[in-house]
């Protein structure tokens, strides 16, 4: 991923807060000489050097995947730019979030080792209903799907949010976005402009 020095985050906390916030994406990796994409849910491992994930086992990914270095590719908050919104002349540009991952896979086929990933990514995403769902259904579903152990060999994290603008430019955006209903966007700018002003921004 192309990243200006104006948009780099180098921040590990930052960097893994991302990830778990935003964690689902595009697992990518070579099937038969060409590129594949799965869109999917990823967990990160508490010691935040593995994902892991899981594929139904039709999928031509999860037959091909073993030993492959992926790609991992998560996106956070984005929305068109408008240069009317900038105090001098400007471009039409797209401002984003984004997370990639580079590993290498392992496949699980070990039922236990399964059930306990399917368990942590259905009690990560069920614990924000005031009842959630407690995990109950026939174990022979496990045979359905592969599960991914990726270990995490390089993360490159980008913040386009026009850090490259002046601090009035970037204060109207958050303005003209809210107006547009791109809230999480105007609200990912405010949270890069505070990280900016206590010294803390990349």
């Amino acid at each position: 991923m192309y990243i200006p020095k104006h948009f780099c985050v180098n921040d590990p906390e930052q960097v893994y807060s991302f990830i778990e916030v935003h964690g689902f994406g595009q697992l990518i990796s070579q099937v038969d000489g060409r590129m594949s994409s799965s869109h999917i849910p990823f967990l990160l491992s508490e010691c935040r050097t593995k994902l892991f994930c899981h594929l139904a086992i039709q999928n031509p990914q999860a037959s091909t995947i073993e030993g492959q270095e992926v790609l991992v590719s998560l996106q956070g908050a984005h929305g068109y730019i408008s240069p009317s919104w900038y105090s001098s002349p400007g471009v039409p540009t797209w401002n984003y979030q984004a997370v990639h991952l580079y590993g290498h896979c392992r496949t699980m086929t070990d039922s236990d080792e399964l059930a306990a990933v399917v368990a942590a990514l259905t009690n990560k995403y069920e614990s924000e209903f005031i009842e959630p769902w407690q995990p109950d259904y026939n174990e022979s579903l496990l045979g359905a799907i592969v599960g991914f152990e990726i270990t995490i060999c390089d993360i490159q994290c980008k913040y386009k949010l026009s850090q490259n603008r002046s601090l009035a430019d970037r204060e109207n955006l958050v303005k003209q976005l809210d107006a547009a209903g791109s809230s999480q966007l105007a609200q990912a700018m405010r949270d890069e402009l505070m990280l900016g002003t206590t010294g803390k921004g990349n």
